[in-house]
């Protein structure tokens, strides 16, 4: 009872990480209908100069958090205005082929700027831990909890009451109707961007937090599509729920199966899930079924 409370607390606590980096992949996804394959090594980036900016410039973290924040804002932009944007109105193809080549690209900047292979943040969070009956959880993973449902919270009020998360909730249903009232798209895109670079960034500080910074990130990024594979492409409430979902099976499968099979079945368990949904539910739990006469 004591392991399973630990793998369940630890679970939801990564999973809502995973959830939260989802969310970046389905924002893009709703609003230009592209899938950033650069998913895992933006998070990646955003982990490093975080541990630049903590471990490096040994800047304190209320000073180093916002600015790895502005970078990941002028990330985003840079990435939408200057390779996306230009292919407006291209086969989607050519921009989902565009977002593989600038995951190479930024595995090439971090091995050229870090070239050691793994970091790890100074501590962020308290080191004490909480007693659950006989189970003993630190205090990060409660941390990590709190922080992902704040910010959940803050990106639903900002879509349903702000201006700005209006529009783009609107881009998502009718680009064309969305110009047609003067609202700029490319302006929605760029701001798609931002806000999933800046989850990625929360995220990747999140995760490092607990594990430490590696290349097993870009592995993070490719679990939250396993994410977004339950959850559904397109949809915000599916991301928040599929995620502890995965992360529940990667905990419990990884705690429990590792003794009897291998002790990477842990890394497999969250593409398991995306071939059996694939199969049964290809929309995914909360995803829109979409019929098109062809």
């Amino acid at each position: 009872m004591t392991e399973l409370t630990q793998f369940i607390i630890s679970g939801l606590a990564i999973g809502m990480v995973y959830s939260l980096i989802a969310l970046g992949f389905a924002l893009i996804w709703k609003s230009s209908s592209v899938a950033n394959l650069a998913l895992g090594q933006i998070v990646l980036l955003l982990s490093w100069f975080s541990y630049s900016m903590l471990v490096e410039v040994h800047l304190p973290i209320w000073a180093a958090v916002p600015l790895v924040l502005v970078f990941a804002v002028l990330l985003g932009w840079g990435i939408e205005r200057f390779t996306l944007r230009p292919l407006i109105a291209q086969p989607i193809l050519s921009l989902i082929a565009v977002t593989l080549g600038i995951g190479y690209f930024i595995d090439g900047l971090v091995n050229l700027k870090w070239p050691q292979s793994t970091g790890a943040l100074p501590p962020i969070f308290p080191a004490d831990t909480i007693r659950f009956g006989h189970a003993v959880i630190s205090q990060e993973y409660l941390w990590v909890a709190g922080i992902c449902l704040v910010v959940f919270l803050g990106l639903t009020l900002f879509y349903k009451y702000h201006r700005m998360g209006i529009a783009m909730r609107a881009t998502a249903d009718d680009q064309m109707a969305v110009q047609a009232c003067g609202i700029p798209v490319t302006r929605i895109f760029s701001m798609s961007w931002i806000f999933a670079c800046v989850v990625a960034a929360i995220g990747g500080i999140l995760i490092s937090s607990i594990g430490g910074i590696s290349y097993g990130l870009v592995e993070t990024g490719l679990g939250a599509f396993s994410v977004v594979i339950l959850g559904g492409l397109d949809s915000f409430v599916g991301a928040m729920v599929a995620g502890p979902i995965i992360g529940l099976a990667e905990s419990l499968g990884g705690g429990y199966l590792t003794p009897y099979v291998w002790s990477g079945i842990r890394e497999i368990v969250p593409f398991v899930i995306i071939i059996i949904v694939i199969m049964f539910k290809p929309y995914g739990l909360f995803g829109e079924r979409r019929i098109e006469r062809i």
